[in-house]
C-alpha cells in the first residue's frame, strides 16, 4: 500500500482538525474500554467460574494464558503498525478479541476456557500493540497528547468503574458467562468509529519488509518456557521437564539477542535496551504490571473466599482501585507537565502502591469495607501516577521511527510482569492454602475429609459449602469449623501472596532514581503520511 505525500498537520501538535480528532479518538477509548472491562469483569467472576468448572490447579491460566500471548503479540503488531500504519491490525484485532469473547462465554470446561482466552490475548496483544500506539501518532507534541489523553483515561475509568460491580452483578444475576459477552457491543461500537473515523497514518515509508519470523519464534520459546517453568518448578521440584523447560528458555533468550543484533529488521531492537532512560521505564512498566494482575485476581479471591463476600460486594470493594487508576491519570495529566522534574510523579505513584499493598496485606474479615476500599483507592491512584507516565516518557526518548515498538515494548513488560505475578503468587497462594488447610485437618482429627477441602473453590461456592455441612451432619460431625479453618488458611495464603507483590513495589520505588531527568517536548518532530 503505497503512501501518499506527508498529511499536513492541523497544528504542531496534532495531525487532524478537533472533530476529526474527537471521533478517531472515540474508536481508541472504546477498543480500551473493550480491553479494559475483559480486565476488570473477569477477575471478579473467576472464583465463581472455577467453583462452576472446576480444576483450581488452572485457576492462574485463566490470567497467564492471555497474558503469555499478549506478550508475544504486542511486539509483533507494534513492529507492523510501525511499518504498515496500525489501522488495519487495530480492526483484525477487535474481530479476534470478540469472537474470542464469545469463546469464552461458551466454556464448558477450564482447559476450554483457557485456550479461548489464549486467543482473546492474541486480539488483546494486537490491540495493545497498535492502538495505544495511535495517540502519538495523532497527536506529536507530549503536551498536546497528554491532554487528549483525558479522553483516553475518562474510557479506560467508565470501564473500570463499572467493571468490577459489573462482572459481580452479572455473576451473581446472570451467570459467569455473560462477563464474557458483554465484550460484544463495545467491540461492535469500537469497530464502526475505528473503520470510519480513524486515519490509517504511516510514520515512513518502507519497502521490501519482511517480518522478523524467527524473532517470534524465539521470543515464543522464551516466554512459553519461562511461563511453564514459573507453573511447574514449585509443583514438580527441579525434575527433568522443569530442567529442560529452563534449559530451552534460557537458550531461547540467548539466541533471540544474538539473532536480533544480526537481523537487518530486527523484531525486537535490542539497542532500545542500552538506551538508560527505556531500560529504566520497562523495568518500572514489568514491576507494575506485576503487582497489578496479582491485586486484580487474587484480591477478589481474598474477599469471596476468604471473607465469604458476594461476587457483587467483592466487585464493589475493588471498584475504588480500577477507578482512581483514572483519576489518578486525568490529575497526573493537568500536574506532570508544569514540574521541573516530571519523574517526581513517579516517586509519589510507587510511593502510594506500596502503602496499598501494606494496607491489603494487612485486611481481614473484620476490617470494615470503608478502609479496604480506602486501600483500593490509594493503589489506583498510585497506577494511575505511574502507568500513564511510563508510557508518555517512552515515547519521548525513543524516536519516532521506534515509537510503536517502544509503545508495544512497554506494554508487553507489564503483561510480563502480571505473567509473573499471576502465576508466582497463584503458586504461592495454592502452596500455601493446601499446608494451612492439612495443618488445621491434622489438629483436628479429621484428615478424611481433606479431598473436599483441598481446592478453594468450595470457600465461593455456597451450595458446595451446604453439600459438604450435610455430609458432615450425617457423619456426626460439625462441618462449620472446618469451613472456617479453611478459610483463614485461604485468607492467610493470600495474604502471603500478596506480601510479594508489596516487596516488588518497594523494589520499584527504589528503582525510579534510575530513570534519567525527562524532558517533555514540545512541536511536532515529524508529519505522519496517510496510507491509501
Amino acid at each position: 500500500m503505497a503512501p501518499t505525500p506527508p498529511l499536513t498537520p492541523h497544528s504542531s501538535g496534532q495531525v487532524l482538525p478537533f472533530r476529526q480528532s474527537v471521533m478517531a479518538m472515540l474508536g481508541v477509548c472504546f477498543v480500551t474500554m473493550m480491553v479494559a472491562l475483559d480486565q476488570t469483569v473477569v477477575g471478579t467472576a473467576l472464583p465463581t467460574v472455577v467453583a462452576e468448572l472446576k480444576g483450581f490447579d488452572l485457576y492462574a491460566w485463566v490470567a497467564t494464558s492471555y497474558l503469555l500471548t499478549s506478550v508475544i503479540t504486542v511486539p509483533v503488531f507494534g513492529r507492523l503498525g510501525d511499518y504498515y500504519g496500525r489501522k488495519p491490525f487495530v480492526v483484525a484485532a477487535i474481530l479476534v478479541f470478540t469472537l474470542a469473547s464469545v469463546l469464552c462465554g461458551m466454556a464448558n470446561s477450564m482447559l476450554f476456557l483457557v485456550l479461548a482466552r489464549a486467543l482473546q490475548g492474541i486480539g488483546g496483544g494486537m490491540l495493545v500493540g497498535t492502538a495505544f500506539a495511535c495517540i502519538p501518532d495523532l497527536f506529536p507534541d507530549a503536551h498536546v497528547r497528554l491532554q487528549w489523553q483525558v479522553m483516553l483515561s475518562s474510557a479506560f475509568g467508565i470501564a473500570n468503574a463499572v467493571g468490577p460491580s459489573l462482572g459481580g452483578f452479572l455473576t451473581e444475576y446472570y451467570g459467569w458467562r455473560s462477563v464474557f459477552y458483554v465484550n460484544l457491543p463495545v467491540g461492535i461500537l469500537g469497530l464502526w468509529f475505528v473503520v470510519r473515523h480513524l486515519p490509517h497514518l504511516r510514520q515512513t515509508a518502507h519497502e521490501g519488509i519482511r517480518l522478523d519470523w524467527p524473532g517470534v519464534i524465539l521470543i515464543t520459546v522464551a516466554l512459553g518456557g519461562l511461563q511453564l517453568l514459573v507453573e511447574f518448578l514449585p509443583k514438580d521440584g527441579l525434575s527433568v521437564t522443569v530442567a529442560l523447560l529452563a534449559v530451552a528458555s534460557i537458550v531461547a533468550f540467548v539466541a533471540l539477542y544474538h539473532w536480533e543484533q544480526r537481523c537487518a529488521q530486527p523484531l525486537l531492537p535490542f539497542e532500545m535496551f542500552r538506551n538508560p532512560s527505556l531500560s529504566a521505564l520497562f523495568t518500572l512498566s514489568l514491576f507494575s504490571g506485576f503487582t497489578l494482575f496479582a491485586i486484580l485476581f487474587y484480591a477478589p479471591l481474598l474477599m469471596q473466599g476468604g471473607f465469604g463476600l458476594s461476587p457483587k460486594d467483592a466487585g464493589l470493594l475493588i471498584t475504588p482501585m480500577v477507578v482512581c487508576i483514572t483519576v489518578g491519570s486525568i490529575i497526573n495529566g493537568r500536574i506532570v507537565t508544569r514540574l521541573p522534574n516530571p519523574n517526581a510523579m513517579l516517586y509519589i505513584g510507587n510511593a502510594l502502591l506500596t502503602l496499598s499493598c501494606v494496607g491489603i496485606v494487612l485486611t481481614h474479615r473484620w476490617t470494615s469495607h470503608g478502609l479496604v476500599a480506602a486501600y483500593m483507592l490509594v493503589g489506583g491512584l498510585g497506577l494511575g501516577f505511574v502507568m500513564p507516565n511510563l508510557t508518555v516518557f517512552a515515547q519521548e526518548v525513543s524516536g519516532r521511527a521506534n515509537l510503536g515498538i517502544a509503545t508495544a515494548l512497554l506494554q508487553s513488560l507489564r503483561m510480563i510482569g502480571g505473567m509473573l505475578g499471576t502465576a508466582l503468587v497463584g503458586t504461592l497462594v495454592t502452596h500455601s492454602y493446601l499446608s494451612g488447610v492439612r495443618a488445621s485437618l491434622a489438629a483436628s482429627g479429621a484428615m478424611q475429609w481433606l479431598p473436599k477441602l483441598d481446592d478453594p473453590q468450595i470457600l465461593v461456592n455456597p451450595q458446595a459449602q451446604k453439600s459438604f455441612i450435610e455430609l458432615l451432619q450425617h457423619a456426626g460431625k460439625n462441618g462449620e469449623p472446618l469451613i472456617e479453618a479453611a478459610r483463614l488458611s485461604l485468607v492467610a495464603a493470600v495474604h502471603s501472596g500478596l506480601m510479594l507483590g508489596l516487596v516488588v513495589t518497594i523494589i520499584s520505588l527504589w528503582w525510579v532514581r534510575r530513570v534519567p531527568a525527562i524532558r517533555l517536548s514540545r512541536g511536532a518532530k515529524v508529519s505522519p503520511q496517510m496510507g491509501e
